[in-house]
């Protein structure tokens, strides 16, 4: 099986993680005999500073052959992050109706979460985020610039559709997990957006009767996060609240620097995403002390979405059982390794070729 990846470095330690998994990513296919056939892009901050833009003007048009894009981290000091985001991030999901924003969360053998009761074997989850509407649209704008009488409108936009296939994917990936879904809201306090989101979401949850699910205020649910994190199965939430939620989720399990994310078009019309949440991280870059796993297990669900989920599940293995020995843990989670002797322990785990 042969598949065309476009990966896009990025900034800062975006570029470190994605050398370390791209070698990990090549072990594992030459085991499976997957075949794939980058091409790589210099898209980000230091282009935007040198040219004026995160990437050309017929990016899309680049990318838009592509089986998946694998992305580092966008972000850099001097460059705002709007600039950044809905320079190369914001246009990528929504020209490519990336609708689903995948974020699993696990606490993982020999990974300490802050939170007393997050404990390995019991946190497993999955945020399902809302990727292309919700608050983070582009309706709205600036009046009076300058003036003490300036102003700035920001309209949420939700739609019945938006609504409805995020609700429909969240049922559906509970029905192969624990069969439980809880829905993230706010219809106490936001008196239009979030009462429509109810309303869809139960009307979705109707199709699926061998499903539980629940509704829960956005602020109890972050509360819930920290005091049982063990409770949750598949949390579907807007986008805002998705952002949160799932950077919430990464701490509880112990470290942003694993957490991983798909950018993902169910339809397969077009390519998907995958990414690590960390960012940047503009203050170790260079240093080669980055946590690879978080780009690392983005190329697992990149692996699977692709179809070939024994290679992600070698992957995802390779990913546990380094994160058991204390010696091949980087400084985030406590140890003293880097990227390199992360990268090699992954290596080494997945064991010679066949």
């Amino acid at each position: 099986m042969s598949h065309r990846i476009a990966v896009i470095p990025g900034d800062g330690i975006g570029t470190e993680v994605i050398s370390a998994t791209r070698t990990v990513l090549d072990a594992v296919c030459k085991r499976h005999a997957i075949e794939l056939d980058y091409d790589e892009y210099d898209w980000s901050c230091e282009r935007y500073l040198r040219t004026g833009a995160m990437m050309p003007a017929d990016g899309l048009d680049v990318l838009r052959p592509y089986d998946a894009i694998l992305l580092g981290a966008v972000g850099a000091p001097g460059v705002p992050d709007h600039i950044s985001l809905w320079g190369l991030l914001i246009p990528i999901r929504r020209a490519f109706r990336q609708y689903v924003n995948l974020r699993p969360v696990r606490v993982f053998d020999g990974v300490d979460s802050p939170v007393r009761g997050a404990l390995p074997g019991e946190v497993d989850f999955v945020v399902v985020r809302e990727n292309v509407e919700g608050e983070y649209s582009e309706v709205g704008g600036r009046l009076g610039r300058g003036h003490p009488e300036e102003m700035a409108v920001q309209e949420a936009v939700f739609t019945r559709a938006g609504v409805s296939r995020i609700a429909d994917y969240a049922f559906e990936l509970a029905r192969t997990r624990r069969g439980h879904v809880t829905s993230a809201t706010k219809s106490n306090g936001i008196v239009h957006t979030m009462p429509f989101w109810d309303e869809v979401v139960a009307e979705r949850a109707a199709a699926f009767p061998d499903v539980r699910w629940r509704s829960e205020h956005i602020d109890a649910l972050a509360a819930k996060f920290v005091l049982q994190p063990g409770s949750f199965d598949v949390v579907v939430a807007s986008n805002l609240f998705g952002d949160i939620l799932s950077d919430l989720a990464a701490a509880v399990a112990g470290s942003i620097g694993i957490a991983p994310s798909g950018n993902l078009d169910p339809t397969r019309s077009y390519p998907s995403m995958f990414e690590p949440v960390h960012g940047s991280a503009p203050d170790i870059a260079g240093k080669g002390v980055a946590n690879p796993l978080g780009a690392v297990w983005s190329a697992a669900m990149m692996l699977d979405h692709l179809g070939h989920a024994p290679a992600a599940q070698d992957l995802v293995a390779a990913m546990e059982a380094t994160l058991r020995e204390p010696g091949t843990r980087t400084r985030d989670l406590g140890g003293t390794a880097d990227t390199r002797a992360v990268t090699v322990a992954l290596l080494d785990r997945l064991g010679p070729v066949s």
